[in-house]
């Protein structure tokens, strides 16, 4: 079939640890042809059906001319036997428009994945708080007070803006308090912008796991990213070590349950982000680690994915 991947520029990917790229790579080896936008390129006119402009390409097998582009032309986006939606966040006002024309071609008959009111339902970081059994002590708001009363409480914790990626943003404030006041007035814009506030969790040493969930099901192995010298953050983005690692079973445990629920919303790929024990964000937008997990254990992430796209696509 013909596979539209919706990413970012094909351009800026850097191909040996990126995860649309290893999907790309496993779909065209089982004869599937791979096509390629980005959100800008969706347009819907009254009266009609949703299209893109795309690119047909071919992948190489080179490392730095990764790919070729046989053609470029507008097409119906319902013309398409599946489309992985793979945007990278921010998720912001345009991505938040893809998924309301990408929700219209699924009527027009597409088959899109991650389901596009999933991902609107989903924000990464307020997913987990329908989870409260497997998070830590969180709190989500505007209000400077409450956010010094939660410092007050837990002593030692986490905050971050709702739409950071890769550890931008997170701040860790210690009982001390030192510059509690200055994060707040630069996270929460004068009460303009919510917060996420967290507990801080020591676990944070032994990694925070990126847990792959694929049809439902827990990948076997997982992605430890550890912080570095000083680091709190453990972001591969942010310098932290990533570590594959089998899944232990109190971990599989809770993603066979968040799985169960979110597959059934139109979430075939979700990243939890776990550390010791807690789900600390749960990620839809453009899950990645399939290729470090894949190079430190033999795990073809990939392949299971175009597996459960394919079974997915026929439903």
């Amino acid at each position: 079939m013909q596979i539209l991947f919706v990413a970012d520029p094909l351009e800026s990917f850097v191909i040996y640890k990126d995860s649309t790229f290893a999907m790309m790579r496993e779909a065209q080896r089982r004869g599937h042809q791979i096509v390629a936008c980005q959100p800008k390129d969706i347009s819907w006119q009254s009266g009609g059906k949703v299209k893109a402009q795309v690119r047909y390409i071919s992948l190489t097998g080179d490392k730095s001319l990764w790919f070729t582009e046989a053609d470029s032309k507008t097409v119906e986006l319902a013309d398409f036997g599946a489309i992985v939606m793979r945007k990278d966040p921010p998720f912001d006002s345009e991505f938040f428009y893809a998924t309301h024309m990408l929700s219209q071609a699924e009527r027009e008959g597409a088959k899109v994945f991650n389901k596009p009111s999933a991902l609107r339902e989903h924000p990464e970081k307020l997913a987990i708080m329908e989870f409260a059994q497997f998070i830590s002590p969180t709190l989500v708001t505007r209000n400077a007070q409450e956010i010094r009363a939660f410092h007050a409480e837990h002593k030692d914790i986490i905050l971050k803006p709702l739409d950071g990626m890769g550890g931008m943003g997170i701040f860790r404030v210690g009982e001390d308090g030192r510059n509690l006041g200055s994060i707040i007035e630069t996270l929460n814009q004068g009460g303009a912008t919510s917060v996420m506030v967290q507990k801080f969790l020591p676990d944070i040493v032994h990694g925070d796991k990126r847990v792959l969930i694929i049809g439902g099901k827990p990948v076997p192995f997982c992605l430890a990213r550890i912080p570095q010298g000083n680091e709190v953050r453990g972001n591969l983005a942010a310098g932290g070590k990533g570590v594959a690692q089998p899944l232990v079973e109190q971990d599989r445990a809770i993603a066979e349950y968040i799985g169960k629920r979110l597959v059934q919303r139109g979430l075939l790929l979700i990243g939890l982000d776990v550390i010791g024990h807690n789900v600390t964000e749960i990620n839809v937008t453009s899950p990645t680690c399939f290729q470090e997990i894949f190079d430190q254990t033999g795990c073809d992430v990939a392949a299971l994915f175009v597996d459960a796209l394919e079974q997915a696509a026929k439903g």
